[in-house]
């Protein structure tokens, strides 16, 4: 669920950006500059280093500004909206990263050049819901189980890293079948899954976008065909195609296992307590937005 007003006036903008992000060029600050400074705009600009990237947003968002942009990929643009929270900053998610599914649901298919000026001319606020567990926030999706393990070798196979890729993999083919985890939706009865993820309903294509609520997938594997298939999915980036994958509508959910989860909030692998809940929050941050008939255009 969002609630959408005209954007405020911008007279302090602090922008971060991560020159090591996946798609991110050395020219990139100068770019930003100048697209504010064509609107009037003089904003303040930090590059940080990967060590020091954190120090950076937290040192933007105590800076106070109307809108923080952010540069980067959907795991920094998540730790920004944890460090605004909603009654913050506005934030700019523009896509610097790999996989860009939280910038492109808000912007289109745009260049990160692009989305930032038609949002500076056109944008409206947005107060964008998400999933949250044990404290932490997600705006793109959570994934819960032995699919988590999948991520690492994603990642190793995107930069030609074919050995690690496969060792990863192993890894992963291995606890298909172990350590399944039990759930709980919506307060039903107990099921056991091999794992779960949660989509926000902005990037979920089987939910409207202002539904207040998440996309569940369940995933249950019977056989050697379904953790081939998994792992087919999975390397291609969306596991949820896989056909032992389900998936409903959900608002809260109640996880349980014999041990720590592991899992994947917006592309950070984390791990959960042996028993977490995750459930829909309507107000994670606001956000800089374009209208829908724009974002499609």
């Amino acid at each position: 669920m969002s609630k959408r007003g005209a954007a405020p006036t911008l007279r302090r903008v602090e922008v971060v950006v991560n020159v090591a992000s996946g798609s991110v060029a050395p020219d990139a600050p100068a770019e930003v500059e100048k697209i504010f400074a064509d609107f009037g705009i003089n904003a303040h600009v930090c590059a940080p280093s990967t060590e020091d990237l954190t120090n950076c947003l937290r040192a933007a968002v105590d800076a106070g500004p109307e809108l923080l942009v952010v540069l980067a990929g959907d795991g920094t643009v998540r730790a920004a909206a944890e460090l605004c929270g909603p009654k913050g900053p506005m934030i700019a998610p523009l896509p610097g990263g790999t996989m860009n599914m939280l910038p492109h649901a808000i912007y289109g298919l745009r260049s990160w050049q692009d989305a930032l000026t038609v949002a500076l001319a056109e944008g409206e606020a947005r107060m964008l819901g998400g999933g949250e567990v044990e404290g932490r926030q997600f705006l793109v999706a959570a994934i819960l189980g032995s699919p988590a393990l999948w991520g690492p070798a994603r990642e190793a196979a995107r930069y030609g890293k074919a050995r690690l890729a496969l060792m990863r993999a192993q890894r992963a083919l291995r606890r298909a079948f172990t350590g399944r985890l039990r759930y709980s939706l919506d307060d039903g009865p107990r099921d056991k899954a091999v794992g779960l993820s949660f989509l926000c309903p902005l990037i979920s294509r089987a939910l409207d976008e202002e539904a207040p609520a998440l996309e569940a997938a369940i995933l249950d594997l019977q056989g050697l065909r379904d953790v081939v298939s998994l792992g087919f999915h999975a390397l291609k980036g969306d596991w949820r195609e896989a056909p032992a994958v389900h998936a409903r509508p959900c608002r809260v959910a109640r996880i349980w296992a014999s041990e720590h989860i592991p899992a994947i909030l917006d592309g950070e692998a984390v791990r959960l307590s042996s028993s977490a809940t995750i459930g829909f929050r309507p107000d994670i941050v606001r956000v800089l937005s374009l209208p829908k008939a724009l974002r499609e255009s």
